[in-house]
């Protein structure tokens, strides 16, 4: 069996492949090529822009892809593929992308219905007109090949565009009005293929791994030492995945406690740690996080 995977070329590649190496996956690709090396032998992979992937899941061209769930509704493959994990993750962050409105800092446009009549740029055509009409704007939509942001105002009154931190949109003196969806990544699969036994399985665990992967992204692992007397007060302090695991050590009346955590809490609780009695603290990076 060969699982036909599609990976995202473009902005997100470098994320994707990032989270797939935490999840176990080594992919390679040279500099000219749309057919990235894997080492999984049961695994095929093609680089495929995300905005056409789920039309390729859909023809099943390939079994499964990774894309984002604005493109899967755009190109109306909402129902025509199985969604099959929401992975959480974008170019920059962990955090959902959205698709805004926007408009130059200087442009009279204050609201959504201000639009009417207007001129618009976007990749995302069918998710733009499909929130103006439940807004009952009329606007014209104007396909954007890309380097939207420039368009405005010499060529368009309005754009609708991809934002994570909305820096771009800042450097490029636009201002927000309103956000038309937000979107995640998401691991799809060919219906057939997903009710083909090993080709499930083979999904199922890329899913599971890249999951935990994610999940793993933002916490850390800590251990350290803790004598009896001072065992509830340390305990009482780690706010665990699920309950810490403690061991006894070959030293009476001292324990190792290991527990993961939120990397973000680190910096607050090693200094509470070590004044409630822990000893021999040390943290960890983790690649993934099973439970």
């Amino acid at each position: 069996m060969k699982l036909k995977l599609g990976l995202p070329k473009g902005s997100l590649q470098k994320a994707t492949f990032r989270m797939f190496k935490k999840a176990g996956f080594n992919i390679s690709v040279s500099s000219r090529s749309y057919f990235p090396s894997i080492n999984d032998e049961e695994i095929e992979c093609m680089l495929i822009r995300a905005q056409e992937m789920s039309t390729y899941v859909v023809d099943a061209g390939l079994d499964c892809g990774i894309t984002g769930c604005d493109w899967i509704e755009d190109n109306g493959n909402l129902s025509k593929v199985q969604k099959v994990a929401d992975l959480f993750y974008a170019k920059q962050s962990l955090n959902p992308v959205r698709w805004v409105i926007a408009v130059p800092n200087n442009s009279n446009i204050k609201s959504v219905k201000d639009l009417n009549g207007k001129q618009i740029a976007t990749e995302l055509v069918n998710v733009t007109k499909k929130y103006l009409k439940s807004k009952k704007v009329n606007a014209e939509i104007q396909f954007s090949w890309g380097a939207t942001e420039i368009k405005t105002p010499a060529l368009v009154d309005a754009i609708v565009e991809l934002t994570e931190t909305g820096s771009s949109l800042r450097a490029n003196n636009l201002r927000e009005i309103d956000t038309v969806c937000k979107s995640s990544t998401w691991l799809i699969a060919n219906k057939k293929s997903w009710k083909n036994k090993e080709k499930r399985s083979k999904i199922e665990n890329i899913a599971l791994l890249l999951k935990g992967a994610i999940l793993a992204e933002e916490k850390v692992g800590l251990k350290m030492n803790v004598s009896q007397k001072n065992l509830k007060k340390i305990i009482s302090l780690l706010p665990a995945m699920k309950n810490p695991t403690i061991s006894n050590l070959n030293k009476k009346s001292w324990y190792a406690i290991e527990t993961i955590i939120d990397e973000k809490t680190v910096r607050v609780l090693i200094p509470k740690l070590k004044a409630a009695g822990a000893e021999g603290i040390i943290e960890y990076p983790l690649n993934k996080a099973i439970y």
